[in-house]
């Protein structure tokens, strides 16, 4: 079964199915967004499954939006894009909202948003362009992709698979799915998010989540200036 492995890594050179990435057991680390980036070069976008993973790594959720088997989505479990809804603040800054209908921590369930950004890794755009092409179906698998003429939901080990084809291709090495939550989160704090607020955006229910980080130095260099810009904000 397709959904049975978890970690994978890129195959041995000269020689074996070069086509087929191998397990491989890696430390949790991150996947910074230049990382993304380079890996995003080599998802091919004009076909069905790579514009549904790029959607799905775009969101920066991996665990919440896979299923573990391609006969197990469950609309009480899984997301749908019936679950898609758009908010916006007092100023008008748009979110977009993704309801999970249940997760490890929340029987009641989870509502994970995320924001238009610059570049090509905007999660907005590459959700709207699996829509486009895919159009799953409303109360189906939200990352649903065509294949032979039949929807098919997108499993964690499918999209691992060929997230380490794209990454392979980069000359990277490929790291486990964990490390897109993690790396997502080391974005949105070097950018100067307080730990606190990255703390409810992530749905992380402890502080564990810190021991996974890199570039300590960076997060912390805007807090322990001599005069912190920080503290002149209004």
């Amino acid at each position: 079964m397709e959904d049975r492995q978890a970690r994978v890594g890129c195959p041995p050179e000269g020689g074996g199915k070069t086509d087929t990435p191998i397990l491989k057991e890696k430390e949790t680390m991150p996947y910074p967004i230049d990382f993304m980036l380079a890996t995003w070069r080599f998802l091919d976008l004009s076909t069905l499954l790579g514009a549904s993973v790029f959607a799905c790594l775009a969101t920066g959720h991996i665990r919440e939006f896979t299923v573990q088997r391609l006969n197990g989505f469950d609309p009480n479990v899984h997301v749908s894009w019936a679950q898609v809804s758009f908010d916006q603040n007092r100023e008008g800054q748009k979110v977009t909202v993704l309801h999970v209908p249940h997760t490890k921590v929340s029987q009641q369930g989870e509502d994970i948003c995320w924001a238009k950004q610059d570049g090509p890794m905007d999660p907005d755009a590459a959700l709207a362009h699996h829509l486009e092409v895919n159009n799953p179906p409303q109360e189906g698998h939200l990352f649903t992709y065509h294949h032979k003429n039949r929807h098919r939901p997108l499993t964690k080990s499918k999209f691992l698979t060929e997230l380490a084809k794209a990454t392979c291709a980069t000359g990277l090495d490929p790291l486990q799915g964990h490390s897109i939550r993690i790396g997502s989160t080391l974005e949105y704090l070097l950018r100067g998010i307080p730990f606190d607020i990255m703390k409810v955006k992530g749905h992380w229910s402890s502080d564990a989540f810190t021991l996974y980080l890199q570039k300590h130095a960076q997060i912390l260099a805007p807090y322990i200036q001599a005069v912190p810009a920080l503290h002149d904000s209004p």
